[in-house]
């Protein structure tokens, strides 16, 4: 199974954000963000609209249309853009019920659900650790 990029490709795009907004522009289309993405232009939408409905991004319409950052960079966790485009956690139990009948089947749930959520807890502190500004300064360094 595929890893999910969601949250690469939307702190991608915040850190491109981040730049153009240093460097003076005023804002970047769904098309200039998704040639740095490198992916399609819907797909950047679709990410940039769930940041907006989050509270992270806004869009200008009209002449001069495009996105820019709703808050300084500082002030974006990667928890929250986590949140925004992607809040699920890291991992799941069984969709459906396992054989109770079966010792393994009977126990795992309880066994697996105190590591997931330490899991996910830890994962959660490591992302609200890191802003936007964080990951373009360290983007910027390479």
């Amino acid at each position: 199974m595929a890893a999910n990029s969601r949250l690469t490709i939307a702190a991608h795009a915040l850190a491109w954000l981040a730049l153009a907004h240093r460097r003076g522009e005023g804002v970047l289309t769904s098309e200039q963000v998704a040639a740095s993405v490198k992916s399609n232009a819907v797909v950047i939408r679709r990410s940039l609209g769930e940041l907006r409905r989050a509270g992270l991004v806004e869009v200008r319409h009209g002449a001069g249309a495009g996105w820019s950052l709703a808050r300084a960079p500082e002030g974006i966790s990667l928890l929250e853009v986590h949140d925004a485009v992607d809040g699920r956690p890291p991992f799941a139990l069984h969709h459906s019920e396992p054989n109770l009948e079966c010792p393994v089947g009977r126990g795992i749930r309880p066994a697996l659900s105190g590591v997931y959520g330490r899991v996910e807890q830890a994962m959660r502190r490591e992302l609200a650790a890191v802003t936007i500004a964080d990951v373009l300064r360290d983007v910027l360094r390479e």
